[in-house]
C-alpha cells in the first residue's frame, strides 16, 4: 500500500514578477471564468532545488541539470595532467552516453556540449569521471546499452532527481518517475497585471536637459496564492535506492522549502521574499486529491487570507464528507491564527518516510 504525503500551501505575495512569461509579464492562468496570476511548476521546483535547505542540507545529494558533462570532464582529466586531445577523446566518449554532442562553434572542436538537458546524479558524475579515465588509458569498454549500464543508474543518492523525475530521450531505460507532483499556484481570487512605468535619471545632468535619462515600462502583480504538492513516499524510497533515512530527509527539506522558496524572477526589482502563512499536511495511504477546486468560485471578501483559509478547509470537510478522508494524520501551520510550526510540519512530513521503515 503506497504512502502519500501532501501539501497545501497558501502564500501571500506582494507587487512583484517573480515568473513572467515570454513578453515579460506575470505568467497568468483563467480558472472558474476569473483571471488569475499564476507561477509555473517549473519556476517553484526550480526554487526549491535552489533553496537552502537543498543547496546546504542536501549539498551532496544534489544532481546536476546541464548540456556541459563534456567540458566537466574534459577539465578534470586535463587537470589531473592528461594530454588536450586524449582528455577531448575520453571525454567525448563518455558523454556521449547521456546524449548526442554537437560542437556551436566549428573554429574550437574541444567545445561541444550535448543536445539534451541531461539531468546527472553525483554518483554517475563519479563514474562518468571513473570511466574517462579508463578510457585515457585504452581500456577497452563493450558499446551500447552495456556502456551505458556502467555510469547509468536507475536509482541512487540525487534527491532532487528522485522526487522530480527525468527523462532520459536517448536511452528511456534510465528514466525515472517523478515521486513529487508540484501544481501550478493560482491566486485564489481574481487578479491581473499592472504596469508600472518609471523612469531613471542621468547623475550627471543637472542643468542642460530636465527630461529622465530613461523610460521604461515593468509589469507586476500581488496576491495569495494556493499551492499544492504531493509526494508519493514509496517511489521516492525507491528513487533513492532504499536509503529511508535520506528520503525522510529530502522530505523534511521539501517541506521547509515550499513554505519560503519562490522564483526569483525581477526580485530585486520587487523584493519579494514570502513565507507561507497556511499550510495544511496530511499523510496515508489513500488517494490524493488537491484542493484548486476551493477556489473555482473566486475569493471575494476580506480579509482574504482568512477566507481562503475558509475556502479550503471547507472544501476539505465537503470533499471527505463525501469520499472520506483522503489522509490518515494532518497537522496545520496556521500563522493568522496562531496555530503550528514550520518544524512541526516538517517533522510531521518526515515521519510518513520513517513511518514505513
Amino acid at each position: 500500500m503506497t504512502t502519500f504525503a501532501q501539501f497545501h500551501v497558501l502564500t501571500k505575495y506582494g507587487p512583484s514578477n517573480p515568473n513572467r512569461d515570454d513578453q515579460g509579464r506575470p505568467k497568468q492562468a483563467n480558472v472558474g471564468g476569473a483571471p488569475r496570476l499564476r507561477l509555473s511548476s517549473q519556476s517553484v521546483k526550480r526554487a526549491i532545488r535552489e533553496s537552502a535547505f537543498f543547496a546546504l542540507d542536501l549539498a551532496d545529494h544534489r544532481g546536476t541539470r546541464t548540456k556541459r558533462l563534456f567540458g566537466g570532464l574534459r577539465d578534470t582529466l586535463v587537470a589531473e595532467g592528461a594530454e588536450p586531445g586524449a582528455a577531448v577523446n575520453a571525454a567525448e566518449q563518455v558523454a556521449a552516453i547521456f546524449g548526442k554532442l554537437e560542437t556551436p562553434d566549428k573554429k574550437a572542436p574541444e567545445r561541444m556540449i550535448g543536445t539534451t538537458l541531461a539531468f546527472i546524479s553525483p554518483d554517475e558524475w563519479k563514474l562518468a569521471e571513473d570511466l574517462a579515465r579508463k578510457v585515457l588509458v585504452g581500456e577497452e569498454f563493450p558499446k551500447d546499452k552495456e556502456l551505458k549500464k556502467l555510469v547509468l543508474r536507475k536509482a541512487d543518492g540525487a534527491i532532487d532527481i528522485a522526487m522530480f523525475g527525468r527523462m532520459l530521450a536517448d536511452d528511456a531505460d534510465f528514466n525515472r518517475d517523478a515521486a513529487v507532483q508540484v501544481s501550478h499556484a493560482i491566486t485564489t481570487h481574481t487578479a491581473v497585471a499592472e504596469d508600472d512605468w518609471y523612469s531613471a535619471v542621468d547623475d550627471l545632468n543637472k542643468a542642460e536637459d530636465s527630461g529622465a535619462g530613461h523610460l521604461g515600462e515593468s509589469a507586476f502583480g500581488s496576491g495569495i496564492y494556493y499551492q499544492y504538492v504531493c509526494v508519493n513516499v514509496d517511489l521516492l524510497v525507491e528513487n533513492l535506492n532504499g536509503d529511508r533515512d535520506l528520503a525522510a530527509k529530502g522530505v523534511d527539506a521539501l517541506a521547509r522549502a515550499i513554505a519560503v522558496a519562490t522564483p526569483t524572477g525581477k526580485q530585486n526589482s520587487f523584493a519579494h521574499r514570502p513565507r507561507a502563512y497556511y499550510i495544511r499536511a496530511e499523510i496515508g495511504p489513500q488517494q490524493p486529491r488537491d484542493l484548486t477546486g476551493a477556489f473555482f468560485a473566486p475569493v471575494r471578501t476580506q480579509p482574504w487570507e482568512e477566507t481562503s483559509v475558509q475556502a479550503l478547509e471547507n472544501a476539505v470537510e465537503t470533499i471527505d464528507r463525501a469520499y472520506g478522508e483522503a489522509y490518515a494524520e494532518h497537522k496545520v501551520m496556521n500563522i493568522p491564527a496562531g496555530v503550528g510550526t514550520l518544524d512541526d510540519i516538517a517533522a510531521f512530513a518526515a515521519k510518513a518516510v520513517k513511518a514505513g521503515a
